[in-house]
Protein backbone atom coordinates (compact mmCIF):
# COMPACT_ATOMS: atom_id res chain seq x y z
CA UNK A 1 0.00 0.00 0.00
CA UNK A 2 0.91 3.22 -0.84
CA UNK A 3 1.76 5.87 1.53
CA UNK A 4 1.79 9.38 1.37
CA UNK A 5 3.25 12.86 3.35
CA UNK A 6 1.25 15.05 1.35
CA UNK A 7 -2.22 14.41 1.29
CA UNK A 8 -3.35 17.58 -0.40
CA UNK A 9 -1.60 18.32 -3.82
CA UNK A 10 -2.88 17.01 -6.50
CA UNK A 11 -0.98 15.31 -9.57
CA UNK A 12 -0.32 18.03 -12.32
CA UNK A 13 -0.83 17.68 -15.12
CA UNK A 14 -3.38 15.21 -15.81
CA UNK A 15 -3.96 13.64 -19.00
CA UNK A 16 -7.74 14.00 -19.66
CA UNK A 17 -7.37 10.60 -22.02
CA UNK A 18 -9.04 8.07 -19.67
CA UNK A 19 -9.09 4.75 -22.46
CA UNK A 20 -4.97 5.44 -23.12
CA UNK A 21 -4.70 5.35 -19.42
CA UNK A 22 -6.77 2.63 -17.98
CA UNK A 23 -4.13 -0.35 -18.02
CA UNK A 24 -5.75 -3.31 -18.13
CA UNK A 25 -9.22 -2.27 -17.89
CA UNK A 26 -9.27 -0.78 -21.17
CA UNK A 27 -10.59 -4.12 -22.57
CA UNK A 28 -13.79 -3.56 -20.69
CA UNK A 29 -14.92 -0.38 -22.09
CA UNK A 30 -18.08 -0.57 -24.77
CA UNK A 31 -21.54 -2.34 -24.15
CA UNK A 32 -21.41 -5.81 -24.19
CA UNK A 33 -23.94 -8.59 -24.81
CA UNK A 34 -23.98 -12.12 -23.12
CA UNK A 35 -26.11 -14.51 -23.42
CA UNK A 36 -24.71 -17.67 -21.63
CA UNK A 37 -25.04 -16.29 -18.10
CA UNK A 38 -24.88 -18.94 -15.81
CA UNK A 39 -26.15 -18.23 -11.70
CA UNK A 40 -25.91 -20.31 -8.47
CA UNK A 41 -28.52 -19.37 -5.87
CA UNK A 42 -29.55 -20.64 -2.38
CA UNK A 43 -33.40 -21.74 -2.16
CA UNK A 44 -35.32 -23.26 0.88
CA UNK A 45 -34.96 -26.79 -0.88
CA UNK A 46 -32.01 -26.11 -1.99
CA UNK A 47 -29.63 -24.53 -4.70
CA UNK A 48 -31.27 -22.68 -8.07
CA UNK A 49 -29.79 -22.98 -11.00
CA UNK A 50 -30.89 -19.86 -13.68
CA UNK A 51 -29.47 -19.20 -17.03
CA UNK A 52 -29.53 -15.66 -17.98
CA UNK A 53 -28.89 -12.82 -20.47
CA UNK A 54 -27.03 -9.44 -19.59
CA UNK A 55 -26.60 -6.41 -21.15
CA UNK A 56 -23.66 -4.20 -19.87
CA UNK A 57 -22.32 -1.05 -20.81
CA UNK A 58 -19.15 0.23 -19.15
CA UNK A 59 -17.75 3.82 -20.48
CA UNK A 60 -15.03 6.11 -19.36
CA UNK A 61 -15.04 8.63 -16.78
CA UNK A 62 -12.95 11.72 -16.69
CA UNK A 63 -10.05 10.96 -13.93
CA UNK A 64 -10.19 11.57 -10.74
CA UNK A 65 -7.93 12.30 -7.87
CA UNK A 66 -7.97 11.41 -3.79
CA UNK A 67 -4.59 14.66 -3.65
CA UNK A 68 -2.07 12.96 -4.87
CA UNK A 69 -3.99 9.67 -5.15
CA UNK A 70 -4.73 9.37 -9.31
CA UNK A 71 -7.64 7.05 -11.19
CA UNK A 72 -8.83 6.44 -14.83
CA UNK A 73 -12.14 4.48 -14.17
CA UNK A 74 -15.18 3.07 -16.29
CA UNK A 75 -19.01 3.95 -14.64
CA UNK A 76 -20.58 0.84 -15.39
CA UNK A 77 -24.66 -0.71 -15.73
CA UNK A 78 -25.29 -3.99 -15.84
CA UNK A 79 -29.11 -5.21 -16.86
CA UNK A 80 -29.46 -9.12 -16.74
CA UNK A 81 -32.97 -11.13 -17.35
CA UNK A 82 -33.99 -14.56 -17.16
CA UNK A 83 -35.02 -16.00 -20.07
CA UNK A 84 -38.38 -17.58 -18.44
CA UNK A 85 -39.25 -13.95 -16.69
CA UNK A 86 -40.10 -10.65 -17.85
CA UNK A 87 -39.08 -8.76 -14.72
CA UNK A 88 -35.48 -7.95 -14.08
CA UNK A 89 -33.43 -10.58 -12.79
CA UNK A 90 -30.69 -7.99 -11.38
CA UNK A 91 -29.78 -4.70 -11.77
CA UNK A 92 -26.04 -3.29 -10.21
CA UNK A 93 -24.23 -0.31 -10.92
CA UNK A 94 -20.55 1.15 -9.98
CA UNK A 95 -17.38 1.90 -11.23
CA UNK A 96 -14.04 0.37 -12.23
CA UNK A 97 -11.00 2.33 -11.40
CA UNK A 98 -7.42 2.15 -12.19
CA UNK A 99 -4.48 3.66 -10.39
CA UNK A 100 -1.70 3.80 -12.93
CA UNK A 101 1.28 4.21 -10.14
CA UNK A 102 0.47 1.45 -8.10
CA UNK A 103 -1.28 -1.28 -10.12
CA UNK A 104 -4.45 -0.93 -8.02
CA UNK A 105 -7.84 -2.19 -9.88
CA UNK A 106 -11.16 -1.31 -7.72
CA UNK A 107 -14.62 -2.22 -8.26
CA UNK A 108 -17.55 -0.30 -6.54
CA UNK A 109 -20.91 -2.29 -6.79
CA UNK A 110 -24.18 -1.51 -6.07
CA UNK A 111 -27.38 -3.54 -6.17
CA UNK A 112 -30.96 -2.09 -5.25
CA UNK A 113 -31.91 -4.91 -2.84
CA UNK A 114 -30.14 -2.75 0.14
CA UNK A 115 -26.13 -3.61 -0.68
CA UNK A 116 -23.13 -2.10 -1.60
CA UNK A 117 -19.22 -3.31 -1.73
CA UNK A 118 -15.56 -2.49 -2.80
CA UNK A 119 -13.41 -4.70 -4.04
CA UNK A 120 -9.78 -4.29 -4.91
CA UNK A 121 -6.50 -6.44 -6.53
CA UNK A 122 -3.75 -5.34 -7.92
CA UNK A 123 -2.33 -5.98 -12.14
CA UNK A 124 -0.04 -4.90 -14.54
CA UNK A 125 -0.73 -2.75 -16.92
CA UNK A 126 -0.67 -5.23 -19.72
CA UNK A 127 -2.78 -8.36 -17.57
CA UNK A 128 -4.65 -9.89 -19.81
CA UNK A 129 -6.59 -11.36 -16.33
CA UNK A 130 -7.33 -9.92 -12.72
CA UNK A 131 -9.06 -10.65 -9.59
CA UNK A 132 -10.81 -8.42 -7.33
CA UNK A 133 -11.98 -9.02 -3.47
CA UNK A 134 -14.06 -7.70 -0.52
CA UNK A 135 -14.45 -9.29 2.73
CA UNK A 136 -17.76 -8.12 5.14
CA UNK A 137 -16.16 -6.19 8.26
CA UNK A 138 -13.25 -4.86 6.58
CA UNK A 139 -12.98 -1.23 6.99
CA UNK A 140 -11.34 -0.29 3.61
CA UNK A 141 -12.27 -3.11 0.81
CA UNK A 142 -15.46 -4.24 2.45
CA UNK A 143 -19.24 -5.19 2.17
CA UNK A 144 -22.15 -3.38 3.70
CA UNK A 145 -25.70 -4.68 3.39
CA UNK A 146 -29.26 -4.19 5.18
CA UNK A 147 -30.22 -5.82 8.57
CA UNK A 148 -32.56 -8.42 6.66
CA UNK A 149 -29.69 -9.48 4.47
CA UNK A 150 -27.35 -9.65 7.38
CA UNK A 151 -29.75 -11.48 9.10
CA UNK A 152 -30.78 -14.02 6.56
CA UNK A 153 -28.31 -14.15 3.67
CA UNK A 154 -25.37 -12.47 5.25
CA UNK A 155 -22.21 -11.95 2.87
CA UNK A 156 -18.76 -12.95 4.22
CA UNK A 157 -16.94 -12.50 0.95
CA UNK A 158 -16.62 -11.49 -2.31
CA UNK A 159 -14.29 -12.38 -5.73
CA UNK A 160 -14.68 -12.00 -9.21
CA UNK A 161 -11.94 -12.98 -11.78
CA UNK A 162 -12.06 -11.00 -15.16
CA UNK A 163 -10.58 -13.19 -18.53
CA UNK A 164 -10.04 -11.02 -21.32
CA UNK A 165 -9.75 -12.92 -23.95
CA UNK A 166 -7.82 -12.86 -27.93
CA UNK A 167 -10.75 -12.53 -29.72
CA UNK A 168 -11.59 -8.91 -28.02
CA UNK A 169 -14.64 -10.73 -25.70
CA UNK A 170 -14.31 -11.21 -22.15
CA UNK A 171 -16.01 -13.15 -19.10
CA UNK A 172 -16.19 -12.95 -15.40
CA UNK A 173 -16.58 -15.63 -12.41
CA UNK A 174 -17.65 -14.56 -9.64
CA UNK A 175 -18.24 -15.92 -5.93
CA UNK A 176 -20.17 -14.62 -3.27
CA UNK A 177 -20.08 -16.43 0.20
CA UNK A 178 -22.88 -16.71 2.10
CA UNK A 179 -23.82 -17.31 5.61
CA UNK A 180 -27.95 -18.68 5.13
CA UNK A 181 -30.24 -18.68 7.94
CA UNK A 182 -30.78 -21.77 9.22
CA UNK A 183 -28.03 -23.40 7.07
CA UNK A 184 -24.82 -25.27 8.89
CA UNK A 185 -22.43 -24.23 6.34
CA UNK A 186 -21.45 -21.24 4.16
CA UNK A 187 -23.39 -21.09 0.45
CA UNK A 188 -21.41 -19.94 -2.50
CA UNK A 189 -23.45 -17.65 -4.67
CA UNK A 190 -21.48 -18.16 -8.24
CA UNK A 191 -22.04 -16.21 -11.35
CA UNK A 192 -20.18 -16.04 -14.37
CA UNK A 193 -20.38 -14.98 -18.30
CA UNK A 194 -18.89 -14.43 -21.13
CA UNK A 195 -19.41 -10.64 -23.08
CA UNK A 196 -19.11 -9.73 -26.83
CA UNK A 197 -19.10 -6.12 -27.61
CA UNK A 198 -22.16 -4.50 -29.36
CA UNK A 199 -20.61 -0.96 -29.32
CA UNK A 200 -17.64 0.87 -28.79
CA UNK A 201 -17.38 3.37 -25.81
CA UNK A 202 -17.94 6.96 -26.19
CA UNK A 203 -15.08 9.37 -25.07
CA UNK A 204 -15.04 10.95 -21.40
CA UNK A 205 -16.23 14.34 -21.03
CA UNK A 206 -13.24 16.31 -20.20
CA UNK A 207 -11.46 14.76 -23.55
CA UNK A 208 -14.51 15.76 -25.54
CA UNK A 209 -14.10 18.89 -24.74
CA UNK A 210 -10.28 19.00 -25.22
CA UNK A 211 -10.13 17.55 -28.90
CA UNK A 212 -13.42 20.40 -29.83
CA UNK A 213 -10.75 23.07 -28.66
CA UNK A 214 -8.53 21.36 -30.80
CA UNK A 215 -10.56 21.44 -33.51
CA UNK A 216 -11.99 24.75 -33.02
Amino acid sequence: MATYDDIYTEPDPVDPDTMANLGPLRHLAGVWLGNKGADINPKADGPEHRVFTERMEVQPIDPQTNGPQLFYGLRYHTHINAPDEENTFHDQTGYWLWEPATGLIMLTLAIPRGQVALAHGHAAADATSFVVEAKRGATNYGICSTDFLEQAFRTDSFRMEVTIHPDGTWSYSEDTVMQVQGKPEPFIHRDSNHLRKIAEPQPNPWLKRTQAKAAG
